[in-house]
C-alpha cells in the first residue's frame, strides 16, 4: 500500500515509507479492497492513523491525521457496496452530505432490487441509471475530488505543474476493430449456436441440468433450498453467460465448454434411468456418474452429508415431469452441436487473422516502438491455446499468466513489462519476453507500460473492463506517445467493408440479446444501438466542478478587488434576474448552509427540488454585462419554502436517530442491550461506563458497521448452548472493554451520564440563507 504526500499546489508525490510519519495526510490506494469489508477497512485505517507520528504545530499542539481513499471506480458496484465504502468516513445517521445515509441507501438498495426484476430491458436500464445518478449526485460527488487526465491538461495550473515535473500522458488512439471472417458453413453454425444458447425451446437450451432444485415437486426436499427458483435461474444464467463468452473467446474454449455441458446433462439423464438423482453442489457428481463410479459417489455423499445440508438423494418421482423432458431436449441438441463443432476442428479464422496481423501490424516497429504486446482473454483455455499456437508459429518469447501461476510469475512480469522498475532494482529489468498473454487476473492493479499495444482477443463486454485493461499500459512512466487498442469481432464473408462492419455489429447485438442484463456489454450511459466499443474513441470525462473552480481562480487572479468584495457580501444577499427560460420563470434559486452541509434549491411554480453543485453553478452563472432586476413577489415565499424543506429533513434525520428501537436492525438493538447491561455489572468504573455509553451512541449513529457484530459474537462465544456463561464476569467484561476501546469513541464527561437525552436538539445546525436569486420573464 502506497503513501503519497499532497503538496501545496495540489500535486501528488510518492514518499518513502520511512518518511511517511512526517506528513499529516495519508493516501490509501486500491480503495476497492474495503468495499465489502468495513471491518477490515476500519482496522487498517486505525492502524495507519495510530502508527504515524503526528506533526507538532507552532503552538505546541499536534496536527490530526487525515486519510484519503483512492479508487478508480467508485460507482462500479451495487448500492450496498458504495454505502460500505462511504461509511468508512461518514456516520451512517449523522452524515455531512445527506443527513441519514443509512435511510438514503436503504431506499436505493430496495429500488435497485426492484429494478433488476423489471422485464422490459429499457425500463430496467433507465431505472438503474436513475438510481446511480441519484447516488452520484447526492453522495459520491460531494465526497469526491476527481481529476481525470483531460482535467489536468485542460487546466493551465495543473498543466504547468505537470510540465514542471516532466510528466506527460500518452494519447489513447480510437480502438481498431479486427474483423475475422467466418466461411459460410461456419458462419451459419455460429449464428445457430447463439440462438441455441439464448434459449428457450424449441431452438434453444433449457439449462435444466443447472435448475434441478426448481423442479422438485417433493415439498420436503424443496424446503432444504431457500429461494430455489431464483438460485436455479441464477445457475442457469451463469452457464449461459459462460458459454456465450466462450464462443466469442475461441472455438477451442467454446467446444471444450460445450462438451462438458453435454456430459453433465447426459450424467443427469443417466441418474434418472438408474432411479437415483444426486443433488450435491459441492461434489463433482457428473464426473462420478460418467466414469461409472457411483459407489465412490455414495461414499463421498455419506461422508459429507453431516456437514453439507445441500446434499440430496432424490428419486425421479420427486421431480415434475417437465424436468426430465427438458434434460432430454438439451441432451439431444448438445449431442448434435458438439458433433458439428468438432467437424470444424482445426478451422480457426480468428487465429489465422491474428497471426497475420502480428508481423504485419501489431509487432511492426513503425507502430509498436517498444516491441512488446499485451493480449487479454477471459478464458484460460484460450490463453493456453494461444500460447501453444504462437510458439508453434515461431514466437518464442511468450509469457502466459492466469490465476494458477500469477503469484509465481509476477516478478518476471514486472521485470519485463513494468516501466517503473528502476535500474539497479533487485528484480532488474529484463527483456526475455515480448508478448504477454493474460486472463483478467492482470486487468487491474499492475503496471504493464513497457508495452503500449493491447489486444482484446475476446470482446470487452463492458466499457469499465475495457478501460481497466487499457489502464495497464496507459500509465505515467511509459515512453510511448500513443496507446493502441485492438478488439476482435466476428463477421461473415462478404465483399465490402461496410457489410463486414454491419455483420459484425449484428453479431454483437446477438451476443447482447443472448446475455440480457447479465453481462452488460455496454456502459450504462451508452445506448445499445451505438456499439460504442466498436467505434468510439476512448476518452476520459471532464469534471465540470473543476471547470467552475478554474473560472473562479481566473477571476480572482484578474479581479482581486472584485473577488474580495464578492467574498465579503453579507448573508442573505439576493437579486433578481431576467430569464428567457419558461421553466424557471417565476421561480428562485436558494443556497442554504448549516454546520453540517450545504444545500442548493431550485423553486419553480411546479416543484421545489434540491440540486447538485454543478447544476446550481450553471444556474447561478451570469455574464458581467447582465443587469439585475427587482425580485418577484413570491421570492421570499420561495426562500421560506426551501428553508422549511431543509429544516424538515434535518428534523426527520434527528428523529430517526432518537427512534433507536424502530430504525435499528436486530443486531444493533441486541448490541445496545448488551452494552446497557454491562454498565450495570459490578466493578465497572465511571470511565468504563462512559465508554460503554459512547459505544451505544456510536451504534445509534451507525458509526462503526462491525462494532455490533463483534459485540454479539463475543456474547455468543461466552455463552454455552444451555444459556449458561462459559467465562467469568470479569473475563467477559475485560474482553468487552477491549473491543470497545479499539474504536475512536467520543466520550462525554462521566458526570453527565445520568442526564436524560433531549428530544430533538438542532442547536448549532440551524440553516443559514447564504444567497438567493429570483427569475422574471422578459417584458
Amino acid at each position: 500500500m502506497d503513501s503519497t504526500r499532497v503538496l501545496p499546489n495540489g500535486s501528488l508525490h510518492k514518499i518513502k515509507p520511512s518518511d511517511a510519519e512526517k506528513y499529516d495526510l495519508i493516501i490509501v490506494d486500491e480503495a476497492h479492497k474495503f468495499r465489502n469489508d468495513t471491518a477490515g477497512g476500519y482496522t487498517l485505517l486505525q492502524k495507519l492513523c495510530k502508527t504515524r507520528t503526528r506533526r507538532r504545530l507552532p503552538d505546541g499542539s499536534f496536527a490530526s491525521k487525515r486519510v484519503i481513499l483512492i479508487t478508480a471506480t467508485p460507482l462500479n458496484n451495487q448500492p450496498e457496496d458504495i454505502r460500505n465504502l462511504v461509511l468508512l468516513f461518514q456516520d451512517g445517521k449523522n452524515s455531512t452530505v445527506i443527513g441519514n445515509l443509512q435511510h438514503f441507501f436503504a431506499l436505493r438498495i430496495k429500488e435497485y432490487d426492484i429494478a433488476k426484476r423489471v422485464d422490459d430491458e429499457r425500463k430496467r436500464h433507465a431505472e438503474i441509471i436513475r438510481i446511480y445518478e441519484l447516488i452520484r449526485e447526492q453522495v459520491v460527488t460531494p465526497l469526491t475530488v476527481r481529476r481525470t487526465r483531460r482535467d489536468l491538461m485542460a487546466d493551465k495550473r495543473y498543466k504547468a505543474d505537470l510540465e514542471q515535473q516532466g510528466i506527460s500522458f500518452p494519447h489513447v488512439e480510437k480502438p481498431t476493430p479486427i474483423l475475422y471472417q467466418l466461411p459460410p458453413e461456419l458462419d451459419a453454425l455460429y449464428d445457430r449456436t447463439i440462438r441455441l444458447l439464448a434459449g428457450p425451446e424449441p431452438e434453444g437450451l433449457t439449462y435444466n441440468r443447472y435448475r434441478a432444485i426448481a423442479f422438485l415437486s417433493n415439498l420436503k426436499l424443496r424446503e432444504k433450498y431457500e429461494r430455489a427458483d431464483l438460485v436455479a435461474q441464477q445457475l442457469a444464467t451463469i452457464m449461459k453467460t459462460l458459454l456465450v463468452k466462450r464462443l466469442d473467446s475461441s472455438f477451442i474454449a467454446f467446444t471444450k465448454s460445450l462438451r462438458r455441458f453435454r456430459d453433465a446433462t447426459d450424467a443427469m439423464v443417466r441418474m434418472f434411468q438408474s432411479g437415483n438423482v444426486y443433488i450435491a453442489p459441492n461434489l463433482n457428481v457428473s464426473e462420478y456418474i460418467l466414469e461409472d463410479r457411483e459407489d465412490e459417489l455414495l461414499d463421498a455423499i455419506r461422508e459429507a452429508a453431516d456437514t453439507d445440508p445441500t446434499i440430496t438423494i432424490a428419486e425421479p418421482s420427486d421431480f415434475r415431469p417437465e424436468f426430465l423432458e427438458g434434460l432430454k431436449h438439451d441432451a439431444n441438441l448438445l449431442d448434435e452441436f458438439v458433433d458439428e463443432w468438432e467437424n470444424f476442428h482445426g478451422v480457426d479464422p480468428k487465429l489465422d487473422e491474428f497471426l497475420r496481423r502480428l508481423n504485419d501490424e501489431l509487432l511492426d516497429p513503425k507502430l509498436n516502438e517498444t516491441g512488446k504486446l499485451v493480449i487479454f482473454s477471459e478464458a484460460r483455455d484460450t490463453t493456453a491455446y494461444l500460447t501453444d499456437k504462437l510458439k508453434k508459429a515461431g514466437f518464442e518469447s511468450v509469457l502466459t499468466v492466469d490465476s494458477h501461476n500469477r503469484k509465481a510469475v509476477m516478478p518476471v512480469v514486472r521485470a519485463n513489462f513494468d516501466a517503473n522498475v528502476p535500474v539497479g532494482d533487485p528484480i532488474g529489468r529484463q527483456d526475455e519476453y515480448k508478448i504477454l498473454i493474460s486472463t483478467e487476473i492482470l486487468a487491474e492493479g499492475v503496471n504493464l507500460h513497457r508495452a503500449h499495444v493491447v489486444v482484446n482477443y475476446d470482446t470487452p463486454w463492458n466499457s469499465t473492463r475495457l478501460m481497466q485493461r487499457i489502464g495497464r499500459v496507459n500509465r505515467i512512466g511509459t515512453t510511448a506517445k500513443k496507446i493502441y487498442i485492438y478488439n476482435f469481432y466476428p463477421t461473415a464473408q462478404v465483399n465490402s467493408q461496410i457489410e463486414l462492419e454491419n455483420k459484425a455489429k449484428l453479431k454483437l447485438f446477438a451476443f447482447h440479446s443472448a446475455l440480457g442484463e447479465d453481462s452488460g456489454i455496454y456502459s450504462p450511459d451508452e445506448s445499445l444501438e451505438s456499439f460504442g466499443l466498436f467505434d468510439r474513441a476512448i476518452e476520459e470525462e471532464r469534471d465540470e466542478r473543476l471547470q467552475f473552480l478554474s473560472l473562479l481562480r481566473d477571476f480572482k487572479d484578474a479581479h482581486p478587488d472584485d473577488f474580495r468584495r464578492i467574498r465579503n457580501l453579507p448573508l442573505r444577499a439576493r437579486c433578481g434576474r431576467v430569464t428567457t427560460k419558461k421553466e424557471v420563470e417565476g421561480g428562485s434559486l436558494v443556497f442554504i448552509r448549516n454546520e453540517r452541509r450545504d444545500a442548493f434549491y431550485q423553486v419553480t411554480q411546479e416543484k421545489l427540488a434540491e440540486l447538485g453543485f454543478v447544476e446550481m453553478a450553471r444556474a447561478f452563472r451570469a455574464e458581467v454585462t447582465e443587469k439585475s432586476s427587482p425580485l418577484h413577489e413570491k421570492h421570499h415565499d420561495d426562500v421560506r419554502g426551501a428553508v422549511a424543506d431543509f429544516r424538515e429533513k434535518l428534523e426527520a434525520d434527528a428523529a430517526r436517530e432518537l427512534a433507536v428501537d424502530h430504525t435499528l436492525g436486530p443486531n444493533e438493538q441486541k448490541a445496545i442491550r448488551l452494552l446497557a447491561a454491562a454498565t450495570g455489572m459490578p466493578h465497572v468504573s465511571a470511565a468504563e461506563k462512559a465508554l460503554l455509553t459512547a459505544a451505544q451512541h456510536a451504534i445509534k449513529l451507525a458509526k462503526f458497521q462491525d462494532l455490533p457484530r463483534k459485540l454479539n459474537k463475543l456474547q455468543k462465544d461466552a455463552t454455552a448452548k444451555s444459556g449458561k456463561p462459559i467465562v467469568s464476569t470479569a473475563v467477559y467484561l475485560d474482553k468487552l472493554m477491549d473491543i470497545v476501546r479499539s474504536y475512536p469513541l467520543e466520550v462525554e464527561d462521566a458526570g453527565d451520564l445520568d442526564k436524560p437525552e433531549s428530544d430533538i436538539d438542532l442547536s448549532g445546525f440551524e440553516p443559514k440563507i447564504i444567497l438567493s436569486e429570483s427569475f422574471v420573464g422578459q417584458s
